[in-house]
């Protein structure tokens, strides 16, 4: 099966089973900003990541991997990896006037990862709740207003994104954002363009609020751009529910764990996805900023080797 995309929605006629394409990333290595020093160096993630069997990576927060075009692909291609998207952070709901604040990310990360080959960007809404010191900083809830302003500003930036770069904006809803209810979720795909703007799906944070991913790919496969692939610890969860427990803090708890001590089981939203389109990727993500440097390598391997080995929808290259 050759690499080459295929419209979303587009279900799967190959005689083999349908598989989508595996990958992984930096936050799997704990990596939460660009230069933290209790965070995996670079060249480490690189290294244990190709290790581990993957072959497909995101390049993380701007400023962890080599900026410089050249230098990266030379340091991905000696490990047999390649870049599948890079990530931004936006605040559309805030006002017209975040659009220069998202736009000046895109230029420089959409321009890195197209440079690579990359053709995806996953948008990442700014928290009501800060995830760097925990403090509340706006209302949980949008207006109607506000819903009207984050669709048309995600619009916007995804019309920008495919003209300038050939890249397809993948939105991520996210604990402790405005954006992350099964019902928060359709509403914002209803004040939005699948032309524009489909769902970067996180099994993980969807499931941290209830929501049941296969119900949401049923009922929206053609806005199933992108995947991460996370589980929640249900024994935690609910307790960090109840006490309003802080998406960081949770973080640090472990929330988020290692497959398949968690949920949502992979295997079935792996398999569904790929019967809509075997081009998505599917980027394995645990939260684990705060993490042991020694502690990410084992798990990305046995995560690996549970991921192929419960599910033939699943792909490396």
């Amino acid at each position: 099966m050759t690499d080459t995309a295929t419209p979303i929605g587009t279900p799967a006629t190959d005689a083999a089973p349908a598989s989508i394409r595996i990958g992984t990333a930096p936050d799997s290595w704990g990596v939460w900003f660009p230069d933290d020093p209790g965070q995996v160096p670079w060249q480490r993630f690189l290294d244990e990541a190709s290790a581990a069997g993957y072959e497909w990576i995101e390049l993380g927060p701007y400023g962890y991997l080599p900026t410089d075009p050249s230098q990266l692909s030379d340091e991905l291609e000696s490990r047999g990896l390649k870049l599948s998207a890079g990530t931004v952070f936006t605040g559309f709901h805030k006002g017209d006037d975040q659009f220069q604040r998202a736009w000046d990310q895109a230029v420089a990360v959409a321009g890195l990862a197209a440079a690579l080959g990359a053709e995806h960007l996953v948008t990442i809404p700014d928290l009501w709740r800060s995830d760097a010191t925990e403090e509340v900083l706006e209302a949980r809830t949008l207006s109607d207003e506000q819903w009207e302003r984050l669709g048309r500003g995600h619009d916007q930036l995804g019309k920008a994104l495919l003209e300038e770069f050939g890249v397809h904006q993948q939105f991520h809803t996210h604990a402790d954002s405005h954006v992350g209810t099964y019902k928060e979720t359709v509403r914002f795909l209803e004040v939005t363009d699948p032309e524009y703007t489909n769902l970067c799906l996180d099994t993980g944070h969807f499931a941290y609020y209830g929501g049941d991913n296969l119900k949401l790919i049923a009922a929206h496969p053609d806005r199933i751009g992108y995947l991460h692939l996370k589980q929640v610890d249900t024994d935690l969860l609910f307790d960090v529910l109840k006490n309003d427990v802080p998406f960081a803090t949770a973080v640090s708890q472990g929330i988020m764990t290692e497959p398949p001590y968690g949920t949502p089981a992979l295997a079935p939203i792996i398999e569904a996805v790929a019967a809509i389109n075997p081009d998505v990727f599917g980027i394995v993500e645990q939260d684990m900023y705060g993490c042991s440097v020694d502690a990410p390598g084992p798990i990305a391997e046995r995560t690996f080797q549970h991921i192929f080995g419960s599910t033939s929808a699943a792909r490396a290259s």
